[in-house]
């Protein structure tokens, strides 16, 4: 079996995709087969009493906020105070069943478990970590600790300016589903935000530079928190970055700053950033401005492993940059393929806001926010460090089923690997029908697994496969139950429409978010600028896309590959400057804006997919690629546009302005 289980608390059968549980007397805690924390909602400060599961495995540990109330073995009892609104269970190594006689009892002075003692805020100081290796994520965390557990209307935690560092070894163990990353057994986690409520964490210009492969910051199971005025980064980066010094007889040889890790063992070129050796796949090639070296043809470049190190800041590879185009002087980023770990982490946070939040580098995206409500994001982004070209490895912005409003103002994403902003919902394949309210559904992806999609009382929004044609009726859950990590047994309160098969996908229909995308600038990324998958409403205004190296706007949508679902229905892309996107080509980018679902059977559509998308008063720079490449999208208007073509690239589709398949109203302006 793995080496985590997903624990399941049940009053009555409940899905172990739901929000956090309340605990009454005598429940009955069963385990589901999978991975993961079982979340408990506390609300107030009370006892927890109960057991261990039976059997092998341990050690077994109850968390409360950000700090370990108990650890214990299989079978062992424990009576702990949970001093804040929830508490998590976890076991690393467990093969077996069920917490077991779990039960809340009210503390109170009489009680002979001790109450948490008293904490004064110390807030971090540079003073106080100056010592080589010191870890400020202990001194962080017992601040948070004992922040969760006050009362007050409203908390602020300052953080005197410096440069902080944070370690695996003194990180909080922690274990939970991350959309669209490798999926981690567990997650070492330097900054955990949990279980706060009103909190304000004031960064005062502070850097937070994170060792080895972990997770940087958690912030679940909270509501109304802000941070602001932080940088975070990695003291070395995830991927390399090497100058072309020498193309010669078929080799082509790379210097590299000292800042990048790396090492050459028999013969092979590996990545060092995270202290585990990793062949890189490809590269992607930048112009010593930091703007991607246009291709026209996809942007990632295989690159052998296969070396030669001359000099102890050079390697000699062998392979010819110049058959790829490239040249000496261009800067050439050697990346793999793997997401262990977001930069920050939003799990069931409400009423999130990050002012003048910096991310200089990741090991995944920058940041995640699945089953959350109400973000704003104000400055800061995805800023290159001095003598770098890139920051993130995937996505600046991820919001995976999500809900309420989303809102990016005045921020700068650049040198992104992916998006800068990318906006969906996950959908599942009906796998089975059991019964006329009965079904199996399955996570198709694997970086897509796990975490909540659906919940007792929310609406299913049907699905037809071969068409993406969503269906007018929906559905109700009446009870969902995870029953491995990769199946949902869903029971609805009523049949399922007429037309529903095997093949068929779910979506949430109560978790979509609107958007605001206003006054950001992006540039120089590769694949997209930005990405939207949601019906609610869509703003892009005011912004800046600048030498992104695929289409600026992607609007997708799709129960085929990624199945990040969400068809629109109201986008407006206004007062925006899009200046020489598309210089290379990648999944879906066909135009500067391309509306590109993937839909099987087009021909056999009633309705298309994506609706009601305005593009007006924008002004386009741009070589002859298509404007506007558009795939089932119905009421389309593109007006009031200043448009400017240039040969400055290649061109692309035979240079025509608009390319539209399969699409019903439209309206064009002439150029």
């Amino acid at each position: 079996m793995r080496r985590l289980l997903l624990f399941a608390l049940m009053l009555t059968p409940i899905p172990t995709t739901a929000a956090p549980a309340d605990v009454t007397e005598n429940p009955m805690v069963n385990l589901t087969s999978g991975r993961r924390m079982l979340v408990l909602r506390a609300g107030k400060e009370r006892l927890l009493t109960g057991r261990a599961p039976e059997g092998e495995g341990a050690p077994f540990r109850i968390l409360n906020g950000a700090e370990v109330l108990w650890e214990g073995k299989a079978g062992e009892a424990f009576e702990v105070v949970v001093h804040s609104r929830y508490a998590h269970l976890l076991s690393t190594t467990a093969d077996n069943t069920a917490w077991q006689d779990l039960s809340w009892g009210e503390w109170d002075s009489t009680t002979k478990t001790k109450a948490r003692p008293k904490h004064a805020i110390k807030g971090l100081s540079p003073k106080d970590l100056s010592a080589p290796g010191a870890d400020a994520g202990p001194a962080l965390r017992e601040d948070l600790n004992h922040l969760a557990t006050l009362r007050t209307k409203y908390n602020t935690l300052s953080i005197a300016p410096g440069e902080y560092h944070f370690y695996p070894e003194g990180a909080l163990q922690m274990s939970y589903y991350i959309s669209n990353h490798d999926q981690q057994n567990i997650q070492p986690v330097g900054i955990p935000i949990v279980g706060q409520k009103n909190l304000k964490i004031e960064g005062n210009g502070a850097t937070f530079v994170f060792h080895g492969r972990m997770q940087p910051i958690l912030l679940m199971d909270s509501e109304n928190v802000t941070i602001e005025n932080i940088t975070i980064r990695h003291d070395a980066p995830y991927y390399n970055e090497g100058k072309i010094v020498e193309i010669k007889d078929g080799t082509t040889t790379l210097e590299y700053a000292p800042q990048f890790r790396w090492q050459v063992k028999d013969g092979r070129y590996y990545l060092m950033g995270d202290g585990k050796p990793q062949a890189p796949n490809a590269v992607l090639a930048f112009q010593q401005d930091g703007q991607m070296v246009p291709t026209g043809r996809g942007g990632d470049i295989v690159w052998p492993s296969r070396c030669q190190q001359v000099a102890p800041n050079r390697v000699k590879f062998f392979t010819d940059a110049a058959a790829h185009g490239l040249s000496e002087g261009h800067i050439l980023v050697q990346r793999h393929y793997g997401r262990p770990h977001p930069a920050m982490v939003l799990y069931r946070a409400n009423g999130v806001t990050l002012n003048n939040v910096v991310f200089q580098d990741s090991q995944g995206m920058a940041l995640v926010a699945q089953r959350s409500r109400d973000i704003t994001i104000d400055g800061g982004g995805c800023v290159r460090a001095p003598g770098r070209v890139y920051t993130v490895s995937a996505d600046a912005t991820h919001f995976s089923n999500c809900a309420g409003t989303i809102t990016v103002k005045n921020a700068l994403y650049e040198g992104m690997m992916d998006d800068a902003i990318n906006v969906h919902s996950t959908c599942l394949q009906i796998e089975k029908i059991i019964g006329k309210r009965e079904i199996i559904a399955r996570y198709m992806h694997g970086q897509a697994v796990g975490f909540e999609v659906f919940a007792p009382g929310e609406s299913v929004q049907f699905i037809k496969g071969p068409t993406l044609e969503n269906l007018p009726q929906l559905g109700k859950v009446a009870s969902v139950r995870k029953t491995d990590e990769t199946h949902l047994h869903l029971q609805l309160s009523a049949d399922l429409p007429k037309g529903v098969s095997v093949g068929d996908a779910i979506e949430n229909a109560d978790w979509y978010p609107a958007v605001n995308f206003i006054g950001c600038t992006v540039r120089h990324n590769r694949a997209r600028g930005s990405l939207f998958t949601t019906p609610k409403p869509v703003l892009v205004k005011d912004c800046k896309f600048i030498a992104s190296h695929g289409s600026a706007i992607l609007l997708a949508g799709d129960a085929q590959g990624w199945f990040e679902s969400g068809r629109c229905l109201d986008v407006t892309i206004t007062n925006n400057l899009f200046d020489h996107n598309l210089t290379a080509r990648y999944q879906f980018t066909e135009g500067i804006i391309s509306i590109y679902p993937e839909v099987k059977q087009p021909d056999k559509q009633q309705t298309r997919y994506h609706r009601n998308i305005r593009i007006e008063g924008n002004t386009f720079l741009t070589h002859r690629v298509p404007l506007l490449f558009a795939i089932s999208a119905d009421g389309i208007i593109f007006r009031n546009n200043t448009v400017k073509f240039d040969d400055k690239y290649p061109g692309m589709h035979g240079g025509k302005p608009y390319v539209l398949r399969h699409c019903g109203k439209t309206r064009l302006q002439k150029l």
